[in-house]
């Protein structure tokens, strides 16, 4: 079984900034290619960002250039960097866990939600 712990979401206003966090356990992280997705209300879940266990990124057009995507294997933790955060970035945020052999479990974290708001 594959954990997801997110952390890190709030209210901000335009233009502000925050930092996701997804704290991983179960299984070996390095063996995952994680992805931060978002679900706003009304919408179906959209992949935002991707990282593969040697740090190849991946992002939407919709936040490419404002949001970034790591990933410390030591800390077996993954985080999204929003900058320049716009109204339209509203949603829950879920992390996901994608094994690179399939056998192995996916994992879903429980969400935290992201309002920007003035």
């Amino acid at each position: 079984q594959v954990e997801l712990v997110e952390s890190g979401g709030g209210l901000v206003q335009p233009g502000g900034s925050l930092r996701l966090s997804c704290v991983f356990s179960g299984r070996i992280f390095s063996m995952y290619v994680m992805d931060w997705y978002r679900q706003a209300p009304g919408n179906q879940r959209e992949l935002v960002a991707r990282i593969t266990s040697g740090g190849s990124t991946s992002y939407s057009d919709s936040v490419k250039g404002r949001f970034t995507i790591s990933r410390d294997n030591a800390k077996n933790t993954v985080y999204l960097q929003m900058n320049s955060l716009k109204p339209e970035d509203t949603a829950v945020y879920f992390c996901n866990a994608d094994p690179l052999i399939k056998t192995l479990p996916v994992g879903w974290g429980q969400g935290t939600q992201v309002t920007v708001s003035s």
